[in-house]
């Protein structure tokens, strides 16, 4: 029989301190313009290099149980912020190790840990409210400086900024590995469905169809015969010579070359299909058949134009009122769906407003571009959580932050000396001065020092800035 170890006190403080440290020196290196890389084998990859935060932090164990154990418990600091608003973890876990520290320093004076958490907790209403006052809009050209800080690169800071302002939502922007070392970035506008083509015979390998002004028929049902929508194919066929007619089910059908017709099934199952075909319904101004015994000509939908090739089916619309309505009530749904809804809704979302950008990432090698994706994905993150606010970035704001609190008071020491870090932290990582601190602090913070151009900025005007989501 295998028994637990029970460790505590002065034992268990131990493994903490060396949890920590081994977690939060391996990843703090990486932070800021000047930061390191690190080299992450991974059983499920070839080894490969990053400088994101939570990643390198999710591949950091120990072969000591106690250890590993707090290690777990401590990564959900970093893995949670990377959730909530996909940028900051790596300051994350540098104000961690510097709030543990000091935290274990006071229980082994005999501090009482509840009380220290509680006193820690009453001040964040506090810094909330100094960061909220600080913050302001960002501006174009601050997006890109965001996205071009987050990735450390120009070119990626460009490519995200460019597909954000097409969008103005990260959901409907897709990033994926490419096959090639030519990084493409295109804009998808339409509604897109995967192709699932009900009998190979309607269509050929390599065949691309664009067809305007088309015929829809939605029927979410099976379709066992021809008899049930004869109606509607004569009344195409003698009224609409040289039309298209969609049908989104299983039906065996020849007719001569004067109509086309494509069978398409729904790719989706359950609640998300009900969704998709109402989304069809809703831009094709057509009707769902629930019953097929009878159907009516009235029943058919129209779109402008539908683009079709092996891996894809796009329906293009014009905005209207309806499409307008159903993007307000998709919006108010998001905010209360759950995370397996969320990405389909904002998908949705983005089919029905102004369409998807995709980024094909090129690189020479495949380990290449799997790091080029996580900046990527990076910039992302770090683009869209600015949209509720920016503020002087490089850590400047917790400094600026930690004048708050008193040294006086055993808890307010401990936000008074951690706030401090990430600034300290990203000065150490480019190899600089803390010299360079006093005379940040001797402006009244004013000032910011910008280390990819080696010179003091104006807060206010400065390109080093950071996302008030990610503090």
């Amino acid at each position: 029989m295998n028994l637990k170890k029970v460790i505590k006190d002065k034992e268990l403080r131990n493994k903490m301190k060396q949890a920590i440290d081994l977690l939060c020196d391996t990843v703090k290196t990486t932070l800021g313009p000047k930061g390191s890389n690190a080299i992450i084998d991974h059983s499920a990859f070839t080894p490969f290099i990053t400088n994101d935060g939570v990643t390198i932090a999710e591949n950091i164990e120990s072969e000591d149980e106690a250890i590993n154990t707090i290690l777990q418990i401590a990564k959900e600091s970093s893995i949670k912020t990377n959730e909530l608003v996909g940028d900051g973890t790596t300051t994350t876990l540098v104000l961690l190790q510097s709030i543990i520290k000091q935290g274990i320093e006071l229980l082994e004076k005999g501090k009482n840990p509840m009380r220290i958490k509680k006193e820690l907790d009453a001040t964040l209403i506090k810094m909330l409210d100094f960061i909220n006052n600080k913050k302001r809009k960002p501006t174009k050209k601050q997006l890109y400086n965001i996205a071009r800080i987050s990735s450390n690169s120009k070119e990626i800071g460009k490519n995200i900024s460019e597909a954000y302002f097409k969008v103005k939502d990260k959901t409907a922007i897709s990033i994926k590995e490419g096959n090639t070392n030519e990084t493409i970035l295109k804009l998808k506008k339409g509604y897109t469905i995967e192709t699932l083509i009900a009998s190979p015979y309607f269509f050929k390998e390599n065949m691309e169809l664009n067809i305007e002004n088309a015929n829809i028929l939605l029927i979410n049902n099976y379709i066992n015969d021809t008899e049930n929508v004869s109606n509607v194919l004569n009344y195409i066929i003698e009224t609409k010579n040289n039309s298209d007619l969609f049908i989104n089910q299983i039906l065996n059908l020849y007719l001569n070359n004067n109509v086309n017709i494509i069978l398409l099934k729904i790719p989706e199952y359950g609640k998300n299909k009900i969704d998709t075909i109402n989304d069809i319904s809703l831009i094709s101004n057509g009707r769902i058949i629930e019953n097929i015994e009878y159907i009516e000509e009235s029943y058919l939908g129209n779109i402008s134009n539908i683009k079709i090739t092996k891996e894809q089916t796009t329906f293009y619309t014009k905005e209207n009122k309806r499409i307008k309505l159903k993007i307000r009530e998709l919006k108010r749904v998001l905010k209360t769906s759950n995370d397996f809804d969320r990405d389909f809704i904002s998908k949705r979302i983005a089919m029905l407003n102004k369409g998807i950008v995709e980024i094909t990432i090129g690189a020479n090698t495949q380990t290449e571009r799997r790091e080029k994706k996580m900046r990527y994905d990076d910039a992302l993150c770090a683009i869209d959580s600015a949209k509720n606010g920016i503020v002087p970035g490089s850590g400047i704001i917790f400094y600026e932050l930690s004048e708050m609190f008193n040294k006086e008071n055993d808890v307010e020491e401990i936000l008074f000396n951690a706030l401090k870090e990430p600034l300290k932290q990203i000065i150490y990582n480019a190899g600089l001065e803390e010299t360079i601190i006093k005379k940040i602090e001797d402006t009244i913070f004013k000032e910011i020092y910008n280390i990819y151009n080696d010179k003091y900025e104006n807060v206010l005007t400065t390109e080093v800035i950071d996302p008030v989501d990610v503090l």
